[in-house]
């Protein structure tokens, strides 16, 4: 523990003790409910620790202690945890909350959801309880739904034992010893050495694991395809099916269509009617079918057209979804999948001269010693000492602020309009966009350009 010192045990927590043990038969027969032994037991437990539950302080939304399940939840099959614990609007731990009839020493599923959501949010550590069981898990270990309830646990309290083992939980989880690092320096000291996993690398492994997979199986049926072409639909097939994935964890799309189409056969031809929708409702480069008039850009002409084994395509499609995927898709953050995809794109498909697919590194990236993902506090440093700089003084100048396009009165997309009408809509920005080649021995793309007004 970071603290030999062992704080005093707090009335409240010697009374709730003391009531459990009193009506331990009635909270333990499945009439008592999760919501009741939040409020009762749970609710209480944490404001002992110093947390804010109830947001009595009357914060900001964004600065709030606890965040509860209701404002964090998801449409991916699995709720959110019950309980987000935050020190000034950052995410530190995640509580989940069961009724005392579970056995939350024993059973499977609890911790698997709890680890589940900790590992793809990247938080370290979590917690399941339903107060008569109080039970740490580092969710840095990858899940997997054959995992014991043991897997990922490194602490596991009775609540006959609060009175003697409070300075444990204390020491770590309360509201001060945060704000003073020690949880942060717990969460270190009880790294495994072996077994735990970031998400970006587990995330990386399975995309990399499809393309070699798709690949494979695309140069086997499709003798016609050339290296760049393979290349090129094996990376929008990814690409759209990780698209869809995710809108559909977000409420974009309705949940499960992916995962319906592993149920029967002809899958790809299957799939690609959702592509095609999706080129009707996003009208976005990455479903862009059809030429349409005033876009420059070719459609995919190839991809809808090639053949694709089923039993591929079902494998990966029901490994997207609970219980199978050890990740929660609608909580997977931009960041991550920046980093993933700027390692996944530092390979390149081959062809032998059989015409077998192969995986290698691109030449500049073994030349370089690999690929190099540039921090998001960098990103948003540049932004704002660039283009943010040029936002206040204008903002300065007319004394007003810009408003998105979706609130300006044209609503044009890719514009930003003054609330009065005016000085930013004079404005174009140029991004440079760096190029990456789509077929080995290759050189690589030139940097193209897009400008925004």
């Amino acid at each position: 523990m970071p603290s030999d010192e062992k704080p005093t045990v707090p009335k409240t927590i010697l009374d709730l003790v003391e009531r459990f043990e009193r009506n331990r038969e009635a909270y333990k027969s499945g009439h008592y409910n999760e919501t009741q032994v939040r409020r009762e037991f749970l609710d209480p437990f944490f404001e002992a620790l110093g947390w804010s539950i109830d947001n009595k302080q009357g914060y900001a939304e964004d600065y709030k202690d606890v965040i509860h399940e209701d404002a964090i939840k998801t449409t991916d099959g699995t709720k959110a945890p019950d309980y987000c614990f935050r020190i000034g609007g950052a995410r530190k731990f995640f509580l989940e909350a069961k009724r005392p009839s579970v056995d939350i020493k024993n059973d499977v599923s609890p911790a698997f959801q709890l680890r589940r959501y900790g590992f793809t949010t990247k938080l370290p550590l979590s917690i399941l309880s339903d107060f008569e069981e109080f039970a740490v898990y580092d969710c840095r270990f990858k899940p997997d739904k054959n995992d014991s309830a043991a897997v990922g646990r490194i602490l596991y309290i009775h609540y006959t034992e609060y009175a003697t083992r409070w300075h444990e939980i204390a020491a770590v989880f309360s509201r001060e010893a945060v704000l003073k690092g020690s949880f942060d320096k717990f969460a270190e000291s009880s790294k495994a050495k072996r077994g735990t996993a970031d998400v970006d690398d587990a995330f990386l492994e399975t995309i990399e694991t499809w393309r070699k997979e798709l690949a494979q199986n695309l140069a086997l049926r499709n003798k016609q395809l050339s290296q760049r072409e393979l290349n090129f639909a094996v990376q929008r097939i990814i690409d759209r099916i990780i698209f869809l994935r995710i809108c559909e964890g977000r409420g974009i799309e309705d949940y499960g269509r992916l995962r319906a189409l592993a149920d029967g056969d002809k899958i790809y031809p299957r799939l690609g009617k959702l592509f095609e929708q999706a080129d009707d409702r996003y009208n976005s480069g990455l479903f862009h079918f059809r030429a349409e008039k005033g876009r420059h850009e070719a459609p995919d002409e190839l991809t809808l057209k090639l053949d694709l084994d089923d039993k591929l395509l079902r494998d990966i499609l029901k490994n997207l979804y609970y219980p199978d995927s050890p990740y929660v898709f609608s909580a997977l953050s931009a960041n991550v999948l920046g980093q993933v995809y700027e390692q996944f794109l530092g390979k390149v498909i081959r062809l032998t001269e059989g015409h077998q697919a192969k995986v290698d590194d691109k030449p500049e990236v073994k030349k370089a010693g690999g690929v190099f993902y540039t921090p998001t506090y960098i990103g948003e440093y540049l932004v704002q000492n660039t283009v943010g700089k040029l936002l206040e003084e204008v903002a300065g100048s007319t004394g007003h602020w810009p408003v998105p396009s979706g609130d300006s009165p044209d609503g044009v997309e890719g514009t930003v309009t003054m609330c009065d009408g005016a000085s930013l809509c004079n404005i174009v920005f140029l991004v440079p966009v760096g190029g990456s080649p789509t077929g080995a021995g290759e050189s690589p793309a030139p940097p193209t350009f897009q400008t925004h007004s």
